[in-house]
């Protein structure tokens, strides 16, 4: 059994093929999928995503950093109304991202911390984004911490005290294809992290792992992410697999 804990899986890119992409992931041993939000836009797919595989697909919900614009108040109103009307997996994914803009950080850094709130009060784990802003979000967690606040730290490409300060915060770090990459440098200290602070994701589809590389990612492609880490831990895919799909139960109290 492999859990995808982060895939986009009513993404555009899956319109025409979604069953039979999904179906792949499920003949490769990937038996249970989570769903981050984005942010209102994409609200309806993930509900139809979720009434189409009610068995396989878990939604979380919440207002994904380059989504806060100028009308980012609305858009945590909407993921406000949604987690107070049914139950969802997690706060997620939220964050903060200077990657393609930094005129809304202060935006950026209300919605985190009230989402994470949101998220404790709930008794939620939250999924966090981030990119080029390990600072910024440390930041954040710091005025937050405590046993209430626990979750993962989504696409995790820090470095290894980055990594130990994540996890001192009762975060996962969630590896997925950048482990596999050449360049991806999370792979050279891996080793030194225990395996109970790691789950497996995809990103799809985004971030295809070796030899996909640049291609549309899928959740089947997982067990490259696997594989790697069998390699990095010297231990069989099967314990990999185990090891990762336990520690995604726990986050999300299954």
């Amino acid at each position: 059994m492999i859990t995808d804990t982060h895939t986009h899986l009513y993404s555009e890119q899956f319109d025409t093929d979604r069953s039979e992409m999904i179906q792949r992931a499920k003949d490769a041993g990937v038996s249970r999928f989570f769903i981050p939000a984005i942010d209102s836009s994409y609200t309806n797919s993930m509900l139809e995503l979720e009434k189409n595989f009610k068995n396989d697909v878990f939604l979380m919900m919440g207002l994904h950093p380059t989504s806060v614009k100028e009308n980012y108040k609305e858009e945590l109103a909407h993921v406000k109304e949604w987690i107070d009307k049914r139950d969802f997996v997690a706060i997620g994914e939220i964050g903060i991202d200077l990657y393609w803009d930094k005129s809304f950080l202060q935006q950026q850094q209300e919605a985190f911390r009230t989402q994470i709130q949101w998220a404790k009060e709930k008794k939620l784990p939250i999924v966090i984004h981030c990119r080029d802003a390990f600072d910024e979000i440390f930041e954040v967690l710091e005025l937050e911490k405590g046993d209430d606040l626990f979750g993962i730290f989504h696409c995790f490409t820090g470095t290894l005290e980055q990594a130990k300060k994540a996890i001192s915060y009762n975060m996962k770090l969630g590896i997925g294809g950048v482990a596999t990459f050449k360049n991806g440098k999370i792979d050279k200290f891996l080793h030194e992290i225990d395996l109970e602070h790691i789950v497996l994701e995809t990103d799809a589809p985004y971030l295809a792992p070796t030899p996909y590389r640049g291609k549309r990612n899928e959740s089947s492609y997982i067990i490259r992410v696997v594989e790697k880490l069998a390699e990095i831990y010297g231990i069989s895919f099967q314990e990999i697999s185990e090891i990762t799909t336990q520690n995604s139960k726990h986050v999300f109290n299954l």
